[in-house]
C-alpha cells in the first residue's frame, strides 16, 4: 500500500549565489519559505515541480521537500529543510548575518 502523499514546497539552490530558494504559487524563486507554494496534491506536485525545473537557467537540484501549514506560511516538517533554511553552519554569512545585524 503506497504511503499517503503529505504537503509539499518545491525547493532549489541559486545557481549563481548557491541560496537556497523556494518555488512560488506565480512561477517566481523566493528565499523566503512563507512564500513557497504550500503543495497539498501530488498530480499537482509533480506538475509543478516540472514547471519549476524549466528554470534551470537559474536554479539547480530542484525537488519536493515535505511542509505543513504554519501561522505565516509553509514550514518545514524535517530537520534538513529546516537546516537548509537558516542557511551555512561554519559562520555567519548571507541570511545569519543579516539576521544577527538586525
Amino acid at each position: 500500500m503506497a504511503r499517503a502523499f503529505t504537503p509539499k514546497v518545491i525547493t532549489a539552490n541559486d545557481l549563481l549565489e548557491g541560496d537556497v530558494i523556494y518555488f512560488t504559487a506565480e512561477d517566481t524563486w523566493s528565499r523566503d519559505l512563507a512564500q513557497a507554494e504550500l503543495l497539498t496534491d501530488e498530480a499537482d506536485a509533480q506538475l509543478r515541480l516540472l514547471d519549476a525545473e524549466k528554470h534551470n537557467i537559474r536554479i539547480v537540484g530542484a525537488y519536493l521537500a515535505d511542509a505543513k501549514e504554519g501561522p505565516n506560511g509553509p514550514e518545514p516538517t524535517h530537520f534538513r529543510e529546516e537546516f537548509r533554511r537558516t542557511g551555512p553552519s561554519n559562520y555567519f554569512h548571507g541570511k545569519q548575518e543579516a539576521q544577527a545585524n538586525v
